[in-house]
């Protein structure tokens, strides 16, 4: 069995998807409602061209769109304290965060960070599950299908969504290194089918 058939076969047509470590076939059988409820808020998010086009400061309404579906859903932040001891002194004291978890499935979005972002996500991904926190990560970015389309909008616009912010071309890269350890990883790409037909 392929991964691509344990993926729900609406969701290949709006978005990229990449596979890691058997992220699909381990959400679809072991996690079935943490992806069901994924699924759901995927296949309701969408992009507005004024969204894009209007600042957000620190959040745009983008990420803030998807964050509104999953909390609903009782998906919330996570945190992890590492503390690292010899001879009962603490030489080392690490947190790290997944924005969304919920049982042992992690899930984050990135949608116009600097693309070292990625590293952390990745390396949070990877301790999460090295200590056993989680089973397996989620990863929602741009593709870069959406690259002509942000052009269309002008050369502003274009800058803002440029090559050294987070899309999949930071990303695949980045995960065929090994950054994410042995976590497995589902990567959705939000793609042109995603745009708003009232205001695309």
């Amino acid at each position: 069995m392929t991964w691509q058939e344990h993926i729900p076969e609406d969701l290949p047509a709006l978005y990229e998807i990449h596979d890691y470590r058997h992220a699909a076939a381990i959400l679809a059988t072991e996690f079935a409602a943490q992806f069901g409820e994924i699924c759901e808020a995927l296949r309701a998010f969408c992009i507005r061209r004024q969204d894009v086009l209007t600042g957000g400061g620190n959040e745009s309404n983008i990420p803030k769109r998807m964050s509104g579906l999953l909390r609903g859903l009782g998906w919330n932040e996570g945190k992890l304290t590492a503390r690292l001891l010899v001879d009962d002194r603490e030489i080392r004291h690490d947190t790290h965060k997944v924005d969304y978890l919920k049982g042992r499935v992690a899930f984050d979005l990135e949608w116009n960070s600097k693309d070292q972002t990625f590293d952390r996500d990745l390396f949070a991904f990877r301790t999460f599950h090295e200590f056993d926190k989680i089973s397996v990560g989620v990863l929602v970015t741009r593709s870069n299908e959406l690259d002509p389309w942000f052009k269309s909008l002008g050369r502003e616009i274009s800058r803002k969504y440029g090559a050294s912010t987070t899309h999949m071309g930071k990303l695949l890269p980045r995960l065929e290194a090994g950054r994410s350890g042995g976590c497995p990883i589902l990567v959705f790409g939000i793609t042109t089918a995603l745009l708003e037909n009232s205001d695309d």
